[in-house]
């Protein structure tokens, strides 16, 4: 497949760029370490390699080098959208090159045929509880899939060879993109469609496809477009794509790797905070604005309340960014194009007018910007799909596109066991008596 051919190009060109920084230049510094990030979750240590994506504090997201509205400008359209396949942003993100419409269609192609769900998976997800977590079933689909797995096989076959590893790894990342977003659809249709049957149309882009599949219609496939690709990759530190990078990084087979990934995602500090702020919105929108506009001097007054009585504004505040998120800005101009009049959208605008005066004024924020969970769960509920606990599932069908460009990357590039040296509590109390390490 070409595609497959431009990624052993670029790994390729690649690897005698690692092999001589590691060589040549593996003594120089690039960082130092505080006390606060070794108790603070390691935070801002410069110690993950990642070309896919890059999250700059004030810019925001990167795909490639490309920011998000760059990104949406240069690949190919989706037939009468305004917005690219997920198939061409696939190839973006594996080769950092814009794909031509032919090379998009062979993607489609591919994975129409890598799209089949085994029927197994299907049964043990049917054979959990009706009531358990959508995130807890794509986790486990994920994981069962494990015996389809091509890395695996040929780990174990006897002729094992490092630096043609990526290429059963690429296998693995191809099917598991092509099959997760069927794997969601059938659990959202058990969970909350009477186990509708999927309708899997072999014409339609996976975005189109996939609001077919929920029982959507085409106002929806652009939702779905935009949702994957902006929730795919968010660089290398973030929970579930370090998870995944960190697990495969012990050879683990991409299926193991990513339902790791998966389980952090379901935490409420990552991925499920899109379900939580939606929650946080509606009950908001109940208590002070049920019955009129959402005014700059009501919002302003509610937003107050809120944090004197000891609560947060959910989907304000980033790890990273210092600035508003432009995957919220992406959402918030698709809101504005499309569902203007949308009651809950014209609270969610307010509080973005109002909250970062709010909490700059208040001064407990390092960052007072809007995140994408600020906005996500709004789209989703304007279209109908209000089962806000399967908000993460939609995120996880995203984010498999980074974290297996990722770890089709990490293999060709031979990265090593990830390794990080702990200390104790008191080397630590030793080292700030000492002011340093000496």
């Amino acid at each position: 497949m070409a595609l497959k051919e431009a990624v052993r190009r670029k790994l390729d060109e690649f690897r005698p760029r690692t092999t001589r920084l590691a060589k040549e230049y593996g003594k120089v510094k690039i960082d130092e370490v505080t006390i606060e990030q070794c108790i603070g979750g390691a935070r801002d240590i410069r110690c993950l390699v990642t070309d896919i994506s890059y999250l700059d504090p004030q810019e925001g997201i990167r795909f490639r080098g490309k920011t998000i509205p760059e990104t949406f400008a240069a690949l190919p359209k989706a037939p009468g959208s305004e917005y690219p396949t997920v198939e061409s942003f696939w190839y973006f993100l594996l080769t950092g090159e814009v794909p031509t419409q032919a090379q998009v269609d062979e993607v489609l192609v591919d994975w129409k045929k890598r799209q089949e769900v085994p029927g197994y998976v299907f049964d043990i997800i049917r054979a959990m509880p009706r009531d358990s977590h959508p995130m807890t079933m794509l986790s486990t689909g994920i994981g069962a899939m494990q015996r389809e797995s091509k890395f695996a096989a040929y780990y174990t076959s006897g002729s094992f060879n490092k630096l043609g590893a990526w290429e059963y790894v690429y296998e693995d990342a191809c099917d598991i993109v092509a099959r997760i977003p069927v794997l969601a659809a059938f659990i959202y249709n058990l969970k909350y469609r009477d186990d509708a049957p999927l309708a899997i149309d072999p014409a339609l882009d996976m975005g189109a496809n996939f609001a077919r599949m929920i029982g959507q219609g085409d106002e929806y496939m652009d939702v779905a477009r935009m949702y994957f690709i902006l929730h795919s990759d968010h660089e290398s530190g973030n929970v579930s794509a370090h998870a995944t990078h960190l697990v495969h990084s012990a050879l683990s087979d991409p299926y193991l790797s990513y339902a790791a990934g998966l389980n952090g995602l379901a935490g409420p500090l990552h991925g499920r905070a899109n379900q939580e702020v939606l929650d946080w919105t509606l009950k908001f929108q109940k208590k002070y604005c049920s019955n009129e506009e959402p005014t700059r001097e009501l919002i302003t007054k509610a937003l107050w309340d809120t944090l004197n009585s000891g609560q947060v504004i959910p989907g304000y505040g980033h790890a990273v960014l210092r600035k508003t998120d432009p995957r919220y800005t992406s959402q918030r101009e698709f809101c504005q194009k499309h569902l203007p009049g949308d009651p809950l959208f014209k609270l969610v605008s307010m509080i973005f007018e109002v909250a970062p005066g709010v909490l700059a004024e208040h001064g407990k924020t390092k960052n007072p910007w809007p995140n994408v969970d600020a906005q996500s769960g709004v789209i989703q509920w304007h279209y109908g799909v209000k089962e806000w606990d399967f908000y993460t599932v939609l995120f996880g069908v995203g984010r498999a596109l980074g974290c297996m460009a990722n770890l089709t990357w990490d293999r060709g590039l031979g990265y090593a066991i990830e390794r990080p040296k702990s200390v104790t509590t008191s080397m630590l109390e030793k080292w700030a008596a000492e002011g340093g390490r000496s």
